[in-house]
């Protein structure tokens, strides 16, 4: 399984919505910039039936070195986390199912997907 970037994106969206590649990339770009902003602000992102970007409080602890086996404290520090909504899990359970089945991905044309507001 590959993975999809930033322009993948953008060409799919663009594809779907009927913008042009170029305003779908200011708008991909704003919005990742904005989910950036929140959470640098520690404030949560929650989208319905997708998920939830939150920032996560990482306790320091002493670690190890694998090279040289010295210890070695690592300090506090804060974790951007994902969490994937129920619908979002139960849509990727179903879909990795039936993708395995066939060996390919697909994304529906803009005629036959869910309207995009």
């Amino acid at each position: 399984m590959g993975n999809v970037t930033k322009k993948n994106l953008v060409e799919i969206v663009s594809t779907r919505t009927g913008l042009t590649q170029v305003d779908t990339k200011i708008i991909v770009e704003n919005l990742l910039e904005t989910v950036s902003l929140f959470l640098v602000d520690g404030k949560n992102i929650e989208i319905r039936g997708f998920g939830r970007f939150k920032v996560k409080v990482k306790k320091g602890r002493t670690a190890r070195n694998p090279r040289t086996g010295e210890t070695v404290e690592v300090t506090d520090g804060l974790k951007p986390v994902f969490e994937a909504s129920k619908e979002l899990k139960k849509k990727i359970n179903s879909g990795v199912r039936e993708n395995t089945k066939s060996e390919s991905t697909t994304i529906p044309a803009a005629e036959s997907a869910e309207p995009v507001y």
